[in-house]
């Protein structure tokens, strides 16, 4: 009886994280990478999708609304098609994982930045979290909050934000020194608008799990990378997934279908990490 009960200790943690008690949540945001350059004909043929809901929105792209749909990869930009990134691997390996029912709120945008100094930031939407931007309507961190917001109201009472799967930061090279305190802003701003509006103080430590880039990215920057790595450090709940070694598409910025598909798997396997 008493190793019955011990075990019963040891997995409760692992019950609630896998979702056995909630309805697991997961927040995904970014620019290009992040919103999939993988043409869709290159998806893996074994990757399908049953329970995975979504919404999602992309700036001017596609405006998102509080409502779910079964998740379909695709994106905003009508001159691309559909496409995929990393998340798409994640998702199909949560399935598979839970089986059951779970819910991601998307706002990816390719080619933004956070720093407003970057000027070439796509139709001048930008993540900052300084408060002009904020309240302008070129704000993709409000976008996404917003969306939030109005997806909480569609979510099953026992909604439970599990993470924050974010890639960003190719667009901030021309302010890399900048981008430490930048990201850091918009980290905090996500984990305090959580806390207000669920009234649900653990949100202010909600796991972030960020991806680098390839070693071969023309976009690839050493202090932004040097910036993930130190907020590592600094945040116990900020983790880093090495992306140096992947593979890209010709244009020499973009995962591949098997850079996306190696990430999407790295990124699960921090995802099960956390809830060791």
């Amino acid at each position: 009886m008493k190793q019955t009960t011990l075990l019963l200790l040891l997995l409760f943690p692992m019950m609630i994280w896998a979702g056995s008690v909630d309805t697991p949540v997961i927040l995904t945001a970014g620019q290009s990478n992040a919103d999939g350059r993988a043409p869709i004909e290159d998806l893996p043929n074994y990757i399908t999708y049953k329970y995975c809901q979504w919404s999602y929105g992309s700036g001017d792209f596609c405006t998102a609304t509080g409502e779910f749909q079964p998740f379909s990869p695709t994106v905003g930009r009508p001159d691309l098609g559909s496409r995929w990134g990393f998340d798409a691997v994640v998702y199909y390996l949560l399935e598979q994982q839970w089986q059951r029912p779970f819910y991601v709120i998307k706002q990816t945008m390719g080619g933004t930045a956070i720093d407003t100094a970057c000027i070439h930031s796509t139709h001048g939407w930008f993540w900052s979290a300084d408060a002009e931007t904020l309240n302008g309507n070129k704000s993709l961190l409000h976008a996404f909050t917003r969306q939030i917001d109005d997806c909480i109201k569609n979510l099953p009472k026992d909604y439970d934000i599990k993470v924050l799967l974010w890639h960003q930061g190719e667009s901030d090279m021309p302010q890399q020194e900048h981008y430490y305190d930048n990201l850091r802003a918009v980290i905090r701003y996500i984990r305090h608008h959580l806390v207000a509006v669920t009234g649900d103080k653990k949100y202010a430590r909600l796991p972030v799990i960020c991806g680098t880039y390839a070693q071969g990215s023309r976009q690839r920057s050493p202090k932004v990378v040097e910036a993930l790595y130190q907020l590592a450090i600094d945040d116990p709940d900020f983790y880093v997934v090495d992306a140096s070694d992947l593979t890209l598409l010709s244009d020499k910025l973009h995962f591949d279908a098997r850079g996306a598909e190696t990430l999407g798997q790295r990124m699960f396997d921090k995802l099960m990490h956390l809830c060791e």
